[in-house]
């Protein structure tokens, strides 16, 4: 009998300590359970916040190469233009005919935020003119060329107008105008529309109706001599032309 109650003693002992022995098991498991799920939720974390980033620098990327690329002017040709009176004012300004439209992608942009400078190298010294491709200098005043004769003062550009050299303008209702009229300037489109070709001219020097001001410098065409044509846009991108005079022969081509 004695020896029958120790084997039931050592047997239910033996079947506690199992118990424990399986009691400690699923604790260790719930531990690397739980140590799992953070790891998970950490990582998850990481990989979110790494994915926001890299949408967010693609996105400011693909801006930044829309305003590069699509925001800029594309020269077709330009052209030697009138060397002894350009803006018919007053004799002694020369200048160059460029011939453009709106790079692909573009979006319609105004004729005051595209910039224009030509260098040269005058002697050793660097030499430059520049203007806008707008020539209203003073809406209200009838300023706009091209149609009428009137004279622009305080500008070397002429106004934009359309490749066939008719100018660009809008009735009173915003629409486009196929006869301009010279009442108050409001008549003067300073669009520039994605699909056009438009004609501007570029005075390379001043003459006496120019505005002393400006301090503008002399880059006149010079057969042998090549001149940089840079055209920025505000907020866009950036185009250079190399100018190569070999004749300033009104109508010759230099790119």
């Amino acid at each position: 009998m004695k020896n029958k109650n120790e084997v039931n003693k050592k047997m239910k002992n033996e079947n506690m300590n199992e118990r424990d022995d399986l009691g400690s098991i699923g604790i260790g498991a719930m531990i690397v359970f739980i140590a799992l799920i953070l790891v998970a939720a950490v990582a998850s974390a990481v990989i979110i916040q790494t994915g926001e980033k890299l949408q967010q620098n693609a996105q400011q990327t693909g801006s930044d190469t829309q305003e590069e690329i699509g925001g800029k002017i594309s020269i077709i040709t330009v052209w030697v233009g009138e060397q002894s009176d350009c803006d018919g004012a007053a004799a002694g300004d020369a200048c160059i005919t460029l011939v453009y439209e709106l790079a692909a992608g573009s979006e319609p942009m105004n004729e005051g935020d595209v910039i224009w400078t030509i260098t040269c190298l005058q002697g050793a010294a660097m030499d430059s003119v520049w203007g806008t491709f707008d020539a209203d200098t003073n809406p209200g005043a009838g300023d706009d060329v091209n149609g009428d004769g009137t004279t622009v003062l305080n500008a070397m550009n002429l106004d934009t107008v359309h490749v066939d050299g008719t100018r660009k303008c809008i009735d009173n209702g915003g629409a486009t105008a196929t006869v301009c009229t010279d009442a108050g300037d409001i008549h003067d489109d300073d669009i520039l529309q994605p699909g056009q070709v438009y004609m501007i001219n570029l005075k390379t020097s001043q003459d006496a109706s120019d505005a002393p001001a400006q301090n503008q410098g002399e880059c006149d065409p010079s057969i042998n001599e090549q001149h940089e044509l840079t055209i920025s846009v505000a907020g866009g991108g950036t185009t250079t032309e190399i100018l190569s005079y070999t004749s300033v022969t009104e109508g010759q081509s230099v790119v």
